[in-house]
Formats: structure tokens, C-alpha cells, sequence
């Protein structure tokens, strides 16, 4: 059995005080705390060997370079990748599908059709309209029941010969709903549709093995697997990373430049221009060799206790409503207080230091599906204990009795 107390020790901020109380951080949905091993990567770069990447002869560009590419292979192992050139660091998530739904947008023609489902993210909505609009082809939704679930059945109707691209995500980061994401792709396969799975929130609780999956692309943000801020990948199949062209112009996606025409460097590089987030990238790996020393089958489990733990304090609290209650769910909880409004509770949980996010998390047609305005949402990481869930409880208690 792993120490998680231990494990907690790594991670300086949590040590904080906020009003006077003790932090107890739960908006781990949003993003992760960052360990003192990650912490010290990214100040040892700016004070030993901050260099621009893959152009200098000298010491220090070739010292950074390999630091780069290493975390490249790094996260190529992680996720199982069959090669490091499969693997393209973006800012996040929001640009990895960006990257790709622009790309498909000049594959896609009129008539042609892109699922995606009523529980996604923003990030995943938006760039599939953009896209559309472009090239004239149809938006599709699978809705969702009133568990949070997606409803297959629906799925298999709209799924045609017309589908172009399925993009749905892992996990909901609202309601933490796992989906089954292996069985839509084999399903999309059917009808040729190439998917793209939104891994934001899955990366940081599930074992993901891009090979075994099967699909065509999967993303995911640094920032929420205990890494830095912008810096994330995109994984995309090379036979798809060949066929799509390239998002944005500049140094190093390059091969050749005239003013009469450009041709573009080899895949990863096709997609990387400018100079990248370097100590982002570095980062990044070793938050990878830190979830991977502990273990996510360890993590997992000592996840779902927690969301166990917390779920039934939650039922213990008279007129609290659980949104969201997927049979397969990741550690996230949303719920609503009967005429109290969100933002209100998390505005006083906050005094007690307990941080919480409360509004529609970036996912409005979840809020429409419920017809509510948004919800208060605890999500959990292994540094997290039962006695933080405790003193989360007692901070709702009196924040309900205060607003009542």
C-alpha cells in the first residue's frame, strides 16, 4: 500500500493557508498541484541551460534539445505511441483538437458529417462548429441521459457513411462520467470516420494505451497531470498526421523557404512552429516519470475511495442533488443545493478555505440538459484524504445554513 500522506508531502502548495484555514484544494478538475520534482526541473532549465531547441550548434541548444526529445519519448512510451514522431507537443488540449478540427476542415466537404456529444467541453464543440462552417458539413450531438451517460443507441442512428470524424471526450469534466470511448471507436471504424478522444481528464486517473484504443488522435494538457501550464500532446496515428495539413506557419515546420513556394519539415516538426514552450516540454516528462513511480492502478483505486467516501457525505446533506451519476465515473463529483445558488456556496466555502469550482465548468449544454444554472464541483487527486472530505462537508453544512 502506497503512503499518500507521504505523497503529499511533495507538493508545497498544499502546505498553504487560505483565510486562515487550512487549504483544501478540490478543483483538481481545472488543474493539478504541481510536486517539488517538477518544481526543480523547471528551475534548474532557466538556471543551467536555457537554449532555443533543434537550430544551435553550441552546448546549451544541444543540451536542451535532448532534454525535449527525451520527454517526447518519454510520453510516446506513456501512451504507448508507435513512434516519438506520433507524438506533437501543443500549448494544451484546446489546441491540440484546434490543430485538428482546422485540419479536417479543409478535408471535409459539404454534406459530409462530425459527431461529437452532449457531454463535452467547450474545447471540443467550438473548433468541430468552426470546422464545419468551413467546409459546409453537418454537426451531429449524441445526448446524453439522465445519468450523464451517453446514450449509444442514439449514437448508432446518427452513425453513418456521412461521418467524416467522431470527437467525444475520455472523461467529463463535469460529471466525471467515464465514457466508453473503445467501443465508439471500433464503431466509428465501421463506417471509415477517424476519432479524436479528448484525454484532459483522463490522463491524470487512467492507463491510456493509444495502440490498444485505436484511435486516430488523443490529447491532453501537462497541466493536469501534475505538469506546467502551457504544454500539452496531441497523438495523432501518422497516417493522419501526413494527410492533415499544417495548423500555423514559421521557424521550424519548414523544410524549404522561397518567396515562389514553402515545403514543410517531416511530422512532429510539421506541427510545432515557433519556438515551443522548451522547459514546458521537459516538465512535462518528468511529471510523467512521477504518476508512473506511483502507480495509476494505485492512483485509481485510492481515487474511488475517495469519491465513494465524499459521494455518501454528500447524500447525508438534505436537499443536495448529485449531477451526474454514471455507473463508470472518474473522481468527480457535481451537485446542486436547493434554491441556493452555486457561485454562493463556493463563495463561502472559500472563507473556510475550501476550493471548489462552482458555474457550468465550460460545459453549457450539460447545464441546458439538467436545466440548471450550473453546479458546485469537487475533483479529486491522490494528495487529497478523507479528512479534507470532512472538512469540505462541514464547510457546506454551514454555508447552507447560513444561505437558507
Amino acid at each position: 500500500m502506497l503512503d499518500f500522506e507521504q505523497i503529499r508531502e511533495q507538493f508545497p502548495l498544499l502546505k498553504r493557508q487560505v483565510n486562515g484555514k487550512p487549504l483544501v484544494y478540490f478543483d483538481n478538475a481545472a488543474t493539478a498541484q504541481k510536486p517539488q520534482i517538477v518544481l526543480d526541473v523547471i528551475e534548474k532549465y532557466y538556471q543551467t541551460y536555457n537554449a532555443n531547441i533543434h537550430r544551435g550548434v553550441h552546448r546549451l541548444s544541444q543540451e536542451a534539445t535532448d532534454a525535449y526529445e527525451v520527454s517526447r519519448r518519454k510520453i510516446q512510451k506513456h501512451f504507448n505511441a508507435k513512434d516519438a514522431k506520433e507524438i506533437i507537443f501543443t500549448r494544451g488540449t484546446t489546441e491540440s483538437i484546434n490543430l485538428v478540427a482546422n485540419g479536417f476542415a479543409q478535408l471535409l466537404d459539404k454534406g459530409d458529417e462530425v459527431i461529437i456529444s452532449e457531454l463535452e467541453h467547450h474545447s471540443n464543440i467550438v473548433p468541430w462548429q468552426l470546422a464545419c462552417e468551413q467546409s459546409g458539413a453537418i454537426l451531429r450531438v449524441i445526448p446524453i441521459n439522465d445519468k450523464g451517460e451517453i446514450v449509444l443507441e442514439a449514437f448508432y442512428q446518427i452513425l453513418s457513411n456521412k461521418t467524416k470524424v467522431v470527437a467525444v471526450s475520455h472523461v467529463s469534466n463535469t460529471l466525471g462520467t467515464i465514457n466508453p470511448i473503445k467501443h465508439i471507436i471500433e464503431k466509428a471504424h465501421q463506417v471509415g470516420a477517424a476519432v479524436l478522444i479528448d484525454g484532459a481528464q483522463a490522463t491524470a486517473h487512467l492507463k491510456v494505451d493509444v495502440q490498444e484504443l485505436d484511435c486516430d488522435f488523443y490529447c491532453t494538457s501537462a497541466h493536469k497531470m501534475f505538469g506546467p501550464t502551457g504544454i500539452g500532446m496531441l497523438y495523432g496515428k501518422e497516417a493522419w498526421l501526413r494527410k492533415l495539413p499544417p495548423y500555423q506557419g514559421g521557424g521550424e515546420m519548414i523544410k524549404e523557404v522561397t518567396f515562389t513556394k514553402t515545403t514543410y519539415a517531416d511530422i512532429p516538426f510539421k506541427f510545432e512552429a515557433g519556438t515551443p514552450n522548451i522547459v514546458g516540454g521537459i516538465a512535462f516528462g518528468t511529471a510523467i516519470d512521477f504518476i508512473n513511480e506511483i502507480g495509476l492502478q494505485a492512483i485509481a483505486s485510492y481515487e474511488n475511495e475517495l469519491l465513494a467516501y465524499a459521494t455518501d457525505k454528500l447524500r447525508e446533506i438534505p436537499n443536495l442533488s448529485i449531477i451526474g451519476t454514471a455507473a463508470d465515473k472518474a473522481a468527480v463529483v457535481s451537485f446542486v443545493i436547493a434554491n441556493i445558488h452555486p457561485f454562493d456556496v463556493g463563495s463561502i466555502i472559500d472563507k473556510l478555505g475550501v476550493a471548489v469550482r462552482t458555474g457550468h465548468h465550460c460545459t453549457q449544454p450539460i447545464m441546458q440538459h439538467f436545466k440548471i444554472p450550473g453546479t458546485i464541483r469537487a475533483s479529486f487527486a491522490f494528495y487529497n484524504t478523507q479528512k479534507e472530505i470532512d472538512m469540505f462537508i462541514e464547510s457546506l453544512k454551514k454555508s447552507v445554513q447560513m444561505l437558507a
